[in-house]
């Protein structure tokens, strides 16, 4: 409550603990906790609160036909049913109401009777603490108003009436004399009506997961100090009645009340919509969320994810500057290139390539452009148009909030830079965001899926699956620290001096310290047997399961280079951790890091990697040498086994093969 509000309800001078118009939500939630015991008492509270809601509609009816003197129809009110076999707690409200009536007007006592009524429903949840206070309360209000009309009529209602007191609010005098206050009464019964009728509906509401509705949670927290308010304005509107029937120079100010229960209301009103619309978003999340798991048509829950159930706007199709309908995603598999309105052309041309070499010339492929915008206006707009004219692919127009929003900034992660998700035909998502795959590795990942990723990764990555086979945990560790490491190796040990002596020399020169870069040396050779053989063996084996694959496979191509080094007078390996940088010959290697003079100011303008790489090229253009290439038996080209002649031994049988680049054919042989 504010300070304005508390001085302006502040009453008798001062403020105190008993004064519900001056104390804090804390400090009524402190008071009111020590009333309610958790227990798990039921009753259909559902009905009454229709019996309730049914009394008072028509009750506060015929108030305002009285006082406007008006002869609107009470059955034009559409009564709600209750169950069945339904029995009042006629009891329980009589003695709420036993506790209501006949108090003298004043906060202090309206809190402390509030509280009374309070510690006899402790056993009650708060919401149907608030319905059995209405009801106890619209008992007496609808039998004093029916009273009221008929007792013209019915001897019976109007001795009845003599003895409620009915005339001396009900006659016409009495209604002149008292009209203002009447009307208030009344209006605030209303009030607090709709007040308990939404306590009654969020507690209805707090079954579903706060997680999915975050307004539930504060909401709800607030409902025991809500119900208090709406308790106390019915204890103060039963003590302002009385006043008004026993004739008293009293009366019990509402006006307080009125203004605070009709903040309640709009706070609740507010509190309820949002808390529906979390509901129904969490709903139509949970329906999408369904959709990408179970086989559906594209085009279905494509509609749903960008329109929901309205009608589908036609696509703009880039190629032709023409809209078509979004049947025309139909049976396809769809890339949803989404994105804000800042998106550059640079981040456009990213997917330009994949378009014309693999879109354009394949109809089960389409790339589909949802522009993200949180505000269309005339400057949105004309951006939009300028942006669609650049892409070749299909647009989406929905000039509004796209109704999957949430669930593509929460499932898939939309930070508001681009993103590419990969749905199949049937609307299985194979690719959260294949953007940065697609920005990589270009076509070469295509159709790049999570497969796709893996595959293009293990290309770049796969000499960790080599190491880690060998157990060495000093390679382990620098592959972890991401280090450069050379991995070097051959038949001749003067090559390798040789090459130890440059890679040092290299690794600790100034330009590379300089640039913080740090190199290992690893001579395989150095190790013992059942590294060598571990290590070997790894690459044997990465070849075999990718040969019978596709010998295009660049992680095929990689590791066939470095088994054809296995037998030659030298070779290395650079990596970055346990990404691949180069693998090369002893030849050409060697020369690259022997020359490390003549390329080392480049290192400095370009980096390391891109020069090694730049350089290395280079001497390899320049270099003619033969490739040979030796791999385990494959099963059914070759005998079984063969004995070796010159001992009882079975030989170890490999394949061989051999190419020099000169255009004759490839040969192979047995060893």
């Amino acid at each position: 409550m504010s300070a304005t509000l508390k001085s302006l309800l502040q009453i008798g001078g001062g403020e105190n603990e008993h004064n519900p118009l001056t104390m804090s939500d804390e400090q009524i939630l402190e008071q009111i906790y020590t009333t309610h015991v958790h227990t798990d008492t039921k009753f259909d509270v559902d009905s009454l609160f229709t019996l309730v809601e049914n009394t008072l509609r028509r009750s506060t009816q015929i108030v305002d036909n009285v006082v406007q003197g008006s002869q609107a129809s009470v059955e034009n009110i559409d009564d709600k049913t209750p169950q069945p076999n339904f029995n009042s707690p006629l009891c329980t409200l009589k003695q709420i109401y036993s506790e209501m009536s006949c108090k003298p007007p004043g906060e202090e006592i309206a809190h402390k009777t509030t509280l009374a009524i309070l510690n006899k429903l402790s056993n009650y949840e708060w919401d149907a603490k608030a319905v059995l206070t209405l009801a106890a309360f619209s008992l007496e209000y609808g039998e004093f108003w029916l009273l009221a009309q008929q007792q013209p009529v019915d001897l019976l209602a109007k001795s009845i009436a003599v003895l409620k007191r009915v005339p001396l609010l009900a006659r016409p005098a009495a209604v002149q004399k008292h009209r203002q206050a009447i009307i208030e009464l009344n209006n605030l019964v209303k009030t607090t009506l709709q007040v308990i009728e939404l306590i009654f509906e969020l507690e209805k509401l707090s079954t579903y997961d706060h997680k999915d509705v975050p307004d539930l949670e504060p909401a709800v927290e607030q409902i025991p100090v809500d119900v208090y308010w709406a308790i106390i304005t019915i204890v103060a509107i039963v003590t302002q009645i009385d006043c008004l029937t026993t004739e008293s120079e009293h009366k019990q100010e509402l006006s307080h009340y009125g203004q605070k229960i009709n903040i309640i209301l709009s706070k609740l009103r507010k509190q309820i919509t949002l808390c529906r619309q979390q509901i129904n978003e969490a709903k139509y999340i949970q329906s999408l969320r369904k959709m990408f798991k179970t086989p559906t048509e594209i085009t279905e829950v494509i509609k749903f994810l960008i329109f929901a159930n309205d009608a589908p706007q036609p696509l703009f199709d880039g190629a032709t500057k023409t809209t078509v309908d979004i049947s025309e995603l139909k049976k396809k598999n769809v890339y949803l290139f989404i994105s804000t309105l800042d998106i550059t052309e640079e981040e456009i041309s990213i997917l330009k390539p994949v378009y014309d070499y693999s879109i354009k010339t394949n109809d089960q492929y389409k790339i589909v452009w949802i522009p993200i915008v949180e505000e269309w206006n005339e400057q949105a707009r004309k951006k939009f148009d300028s942006l669609k004219i650049k892409m070749p692919w299909l647009v989406v127009q929905q000039f509004g909030t796209i109704t999957g929003y949430k669930y593509i900034k929460e499932e898939w992660q939309f930070k508001k830079k681009p993103m590419v998700v990969v749905l199949s035909t049937q609307s299985k998502v194979l690719h959260t965001n294949a953007f940065h795959l697609i920005h990589a590795y270009g076509i070469k990942a295509f159709p790049f899926t999570k497969s796709d990723e893996e595959r293009i990764h293990n290309e770049v990555h796969w000499v960790n699956s080599v190491v880690s086979n060998t157990r060495n945990p000093i390679l382990e560790s620098w592959i972890k620290e991401q280090k450069y490491i050379f991995f070097y190796g051959g038949k001749d040990k003067e090559w390798i001096q040789e090459f130890t002596k440059y890679a040092s020399a290299l690794t600790n020169d100034a330009t590379i310290k300089q640039a913080n870069i740090t190199i290992e040396l690893f001579n395989v050779e150095k190790e013992d047997k059942n590294f060598l053989s571990r290590f070997w063996s790894g690459i044997e084996s990465l070849f075999v399961t990718k040969a019978h694959k596709t010998v295009d496979d660049a992680v095929t191509k990689e590791v066939q280079k470095m088994l054809s080094y296995k037998n030659e007078t030298g070779w290395a390996l650079l990596s970055k951790g346990s990404s691949v940088v180069l693998s090369g010959h002893g030849s050409t290697i060697l020369k690259t890091v022997a020359e490390f003079e003549k390329w080392k100011e480049v290192v400095v303008k370009k980096g390391f990697e891109f020069s090694f790489k730049e350089y290395h090229e280079k001497i390899v253009r320049t270099t003619h040498r033969c490739s040979h290439l030796e791999i385990p038996n494959v099963a059914g080209k070759l005998p079984e086994t063969i004995k070796c002649p010159d001992c009882p031994n079975t030989m170890e049988i490999y394949i061989s093969y051999k190419c020099c680049h000169n255009g004759s054919t490839t040969t192979n042989a047995i060893h």
